[in-house]
């Protein structure tokens, strides 16, 4: 229960690993709040997790625009009062060939990988502030450390992440506000298991011969550590990126 007591916030809730987030801060005691525009999926996960006892909601919402936003995060406050601990984690991939991608492209892609994790500082951090306390995980990527050809827009996005929390947990210390980034590699999401389908078998069986622990993450590891980080327990962690991805950076490195 090291969240218990906590109002959190996830972006991007519905499935993969903010899913594995809003699972496991229920949980872990948290009253939680998500957002997401997969409203059936939203709606289930949350009816779900409250018929098992848990305090969850749920809002529909484009996180990569700051009114509609907004507005459900203001209803989530309505309900469960001011968000203590969140995780930013609403994001999508994009390949690209520099040249070829359009300016309409990059903003729409930026908006929701880069831009959401500071609508969600910018909505979270007045009441952290007064409260002198706080927490919050953006997740990044393997990407954001190193990359792979043609993932230019991706890379660049999951970087700034990194360089964005780093930035405000300078900034944000002194009201005793913790900003980190986890950084998973390949982890079985939906989103991943559909590229790997869509890929020659030849791509996918290099994949998996890549990893150092002969397998690929699960969304549940990967939220088990979030939200350690947004807990107490990782108290005197601040502008800290872990590397979740079974070692996978530490093989390339070498």
């Amino acid at each position: 229960m090291r969240l218990k007591g906590e109002h959190l916030i996830v972006t991007g809730g519905s499935m993969g690993i903010g899913e594995a987030v809003v699972i496991d801060g229920a949980q872990e005691g948290a009253k939680v709040s998500f957002f997401d525009i997969d409203v059936a999926r939203g709606k289930a996960l949350a009816d779900r997790l409250n018929g098992e006892g848990f305090q969850v909601h749920f809002e529909e919402a484009d996180v990569s625009k700051f009114d509609p936003f907004k507005a459900a995060f203001d209803k989530c406050v309505a309900k469960f009062g001011p968000v203590t601990v969140a995780c930013s984690n609403a994001g999508r991939n994009s390949y690209a060939d520099p040249v070829e991608y359009t300016e309409d492209e990059w903003h729409d892609f930026f908006s929701l990988d880069l831009k959401s994790s500071w609508y969600v500082a910018k909505l979270c951090l007045p009441e952290m502030r007064k409260a002198k306390k706080g927490s919050i995980v953006l997740i990044s990527s393997i990407h954001g450390r190193m990359t792979f050809p043609n993932y230019f827009p991706y890379a660049a996005a999951k970087h700034g992440l990194i360089g964005l929390a780093k930035n405000l947990a300078v900034d944000e210390g002194k009201h005793g506000i913790r900003f980190n980034t986890v950084s998973p590699g390949f982890t079985l999401t939906p989103l991943l298991k559909s590229w790997l389908d869509s890929e020659p078998p030849s791509r996918a069986e290099a994949a998996m011969a890549a990893q150092p622990l002969g397998r690929m993450g699960e969304p549940s590891e990967i939220a088990k550590v979030v939200n350690f980080v947004l807990s107490s327990e990782a108290s005197f962690m601040n502008g800290a990126d872990l590397m979740v991805d079974g070692g996978l950076h530490s093989r390339f490195a070498s």
